[in-house]
């Protein structure tokens, strides 16, 4: 609960803009994007937790003075690739993350996905933003043509480097599991991903996995139930 609190605001005299119409940089940026978003809620779930909201590619509004110069078309921040919220209502679904609207809440943990064309400003400016303004404990930040993670926690008022164990992974003390690089196949892909680990290494299992784990297992019982009746 590190964010600054926001007293209650009357309706602003201006519209909020949910778009800004540029699509992720890359399939891989979807893709990742996508994994990312499927696991945070079944890792949550594993804990028992509802009681958080994951967000991404949308706008995050920190100030009504943010808001007032996206609606004049003024240079703008459009939010993280990928942010997860704790202690806030998963419903309803949000258009974009207002922060006054939800009890001064802003991300707890933020994932970029960089690319060439967003790795500076996502060293430099988003990350003096999201240290200054936002407060996040974790800042995750993935390289996938240098096939680099790397993970950052707030201490005071900056970023320091976490330190990796011995595969590569950060241990996230928000999300209670850990980053880290993963080379398989998701939705008929080859390629390096980043996918979130238990505390004892195993993997949170994606819905496409979870299903067919529960496929193998019925297969499984009914194969036990036939072997039974024929005895």
């Amino acid at each position: 609960m590190s964010q600054p609190a926001f007293s209650a605001l009357a309706p602003l005299p201006f519209d909020l803009v949910y778009s800004d119409g540029e699509p992720l940089e890359s399939g891989w940026h979807v893709y990742q994007f996508h994994l990312l978003l499927d696991l945070i809620p079944q890792a949550m779930a594993e804990q028992g937790r509802s009681d958080f909201y994951a967000g991404g590619n949308m706008f995050v509004y920190y100030s009504v003075e943010q808001a007032r110069d996206v609606a004049r078309g003024r240079p703008y921040f459009r939010g993280p690739d990928v942010f997860w919220v704790d202690g806030v209502s998963r419903t309803p679904l949000r258009k974009a993350w207002v922060a006054w609207e939800e009890g001064g809440r802003l991300p707890d943990v933020i994932v970029e996905l960089l690319s060439p064309s967003t790795q500076k400003i996502d060293r430099t400016t988003k990350r003096d933003l999201y240290a200054r303004i936002f407060r996040t404990p974790e800042y995750f930040l993935c390289e996938p043509e240098a096939r680099k993670l790397e993970g950052l926690r707030l201490v005071g008022t900056a970023y320091q480097p976490m330190i990796p164990n011995g595969q590569g992974r950060f241990w996230s003390q928000q999300l209670g599991a850990f980053l880290g690089p993963w080379h398989g196949v998701y939705e008929g892909y080859e390629a390096d991903w980043i996918r979130l680990f238990r505390s004892d290494g195993t993997l949170v299992p994606t819905s496409a996995e979870r299903a067919e784990a529960e496929v193998a297992r019925l297969r499984a019982l009914l194969e036990e139930q036939n072997r039974t009746g024929s005895d």
